[in-house]
């Protein structure tokens, strides 16, 4: 049912009359006579008796006047709804964080998202770098933060920063250290699939560097408790350094010939058009990001 002529026709009954109607709508009445036609031919039967002093409703006009006004009712309560929402929109942003990162962010990207949007909800995904894309391909996930992700033509990338990928021991270094001298030292570091691992043997493989792998761990945080406890050395961002609460002194050397940097990125789908909220989201993460891996190199316009 077309909703224009059923206002045309909810218009001359209570005018009470084509003419009078036809002013308040700016019509002329030739033209809002054949609307109220059309609709008594869609609906196959008059809804206006006409007279020489008006239009009165016949009894299936104030029938479908009844429904007419519910229904504009509630098409005025849809346009409220629409137009609240946009002021504060409602639904579920789902964000994906690798592990380190969601330890640093999640607490000020929850609170910060949810003051602007307290009608919206927010879940985070902690999982690897590998999986949050698979994830953000799949439709799990709205937009992730990533550690060195493949390219991917179903997803848009922004390179929000770049860390230096450092040594870190217990033992005393140089404040610069050879990558050929870094494949000598025991090493204990995440297991293959971890973004961070498949980065510094994509500069050792090719270069014929077999690493000393004593202990693998998923957890940067147990990456570094078993530094402290003198089982190895570690190569890790230089942001990580910050997760260091044990009392042995730390000693970080720069990694050189060649230096490393791994790169945090923010990934969303191309398939999938962006939300206020996940507009929001993206430009919350990326002040974070800067906040929070302060000792990273900020890329301008990546």
């Amino acid at each position: 049912m077309d909703l224009t002529r059923l206002q045309y026709f909810v218009a001359v009954a209570e005018a009470g009359s084509f003419s009078r109607a036809a002013a308040a709508l700016h019509l002329s009445q030739p033209a809002l006579s054949r609307q109220v036609l059309l609709l008594e031919e869609e609906l196959g039967q008059r809804l206006l008796e006409r007279t020489g002093r008006g239009a009165m409703p016949t009894d299936s006009g104030e029938a479908l006047l009844v429904h007419a006004r519910a229904i504009f009712e509630l098409t005025a309560q849809a346009r409220a709804d629409m137009a609240e929402r946009q002021r504060s929109p409602r639904g579920r942003l789902t964000i994906g964080l690798p592990p380190r990162v969601a330890h640093v962010l999640t607490a000020d990207l929850v609170q910060g998202f949810l003051q602007q949007f307290p009608d919206a909800a927010i879940t985070v995904e902690e999982n690897l770098s590998l999986r949050l894309r698979e994830w953000l391909v799949a439709g799990r996930v709205d937009l992730a933060v990533l550690f060195d992700p493949p390219h991917s033509p179903q997803l848009q990338t922004e390179t929000l920063v770049r860390e230096p990928m450092v040594l870190i021991s217990t033992e005393p270094l140089p404040a610069k250290v050879r990558l050929a001298a870094v494949a000598q030292r025991s090493l204990v570091m995440p297991r293959g699939p971890h973004a961070l691992r498949q980065l510094l043997e994509s500069y050792t493989r090719p270069r014929g560097m077999q690493l000393k792998m004593v202990a693998e761990v998923d957890s940067v945080q147990t990456v570094l408790s078993l530094v402290a406890r003198g089982v190895a050395d570690t190569v890790l961002p230089l942001s990580a350094t910050r997760a260091w609460i044990y009392p042995q002194t730390l000693h970080v050397a720069a990694m050189v010939a060649p230096a490393i940097r791994n790169r945090l990125v923010l990934a969303v789908p191309k398939a999938r058009p962006g939300t206020q909220l996940s507009r929001y989201a993206s430009q919350l993460l990326r002040t974070l990001v800067q906040q929070h891996f302060g000792d990273a190199e900020p890329l301008a316009g990546a």
